[in-house]
């Protein structure tokens, strides 16, 4: 199983591999439950809690800057890939759409199929964060969470969540999903935050 999918990363990738990771040969798909398939017609995404609300079609995202991004990706399943190259929207540039309650201290990342990640504002807010819609040049496929995701490079991927159509703002912590059944609250990869501390990890 490790020859053919994965491989342990070489001495030039080590020091950009968390412990605990290898390397993907592909780009594999993991989902819990069924997969979205929402058309960018239908997409919208919404913004509520501690900000105004507020309700954005995709025309709205695609009249923000674009950009290209590479970024290594971690999944908490113990595989990364290195160098994946997304087209996408920066966070930060969106949230200047946003008028904030200065309470806000978490989010909730909302998306279709009823998948929620919690996040904190710090976390959220760094630059190098962004909503992906192409991945290597390509329309996001849904498998990858199209037609949108966002994308947290410095956290375990399950926090950028796929098919993403809103965000909730929040004063204090709330607990998503994943979160809610035994997955860190934060998940540093480095840190190896994988698992809560009711796992027993």
């Amino acid at each position: 199983m490790l020859g053919k999918f994965f491989q342990k990363p070489g001495k030039e990738e080590s020091e950009r591999v968390p412990p605990g990771q290898h390397l993907a040969k592909g780009f594999p798909v993991l989902t819990y439950g069924a997969t979205p398939e929402v058309s960018i017609e239908q997409w919208e995404f919404r913004v509520w809690g501690l900000a105004k609300p507020a309700t954005f079609c995709w025309s709205d995202f695609m009249g923000l800057p674009q950009h290209e991004f590479t970024a290594d990706f971690h999944c908490v399943t113990r595989w990364s890939k290195l160098d994946v190259k997304w087209t996408g929207i920066k966070v930060t540039d969106f949230m200047g759409l946003i008028e904030l309650d200065p309470k806000v201290a978490y989010i909730m990342e909302h998306c279709y199929g009823g998948y929620t990640t919690n996040i904190s504002i710090e976390d959220f807010m760094r630059e190098e964060n962004f909503f992906a819609f192409k991945v290597f040049g390509e329309d996001l496929p849904s498998e990858h969470g199209g037609p949108m995701r966002l994308v947290v490079p410095h956290l375990y991927a399950w926090k950028s969540a796929k098919w993403i159509n809103g965000l909730e703002f929040l004063a204090a912590e709330e607990l998503g999903f994943w979160e809610r059944n035994g997955y860190h609250r934060r998940g540093e990869p480095w840190a190896e935050e994988r698992y809560s501390n009711a796992f027993g990890f």
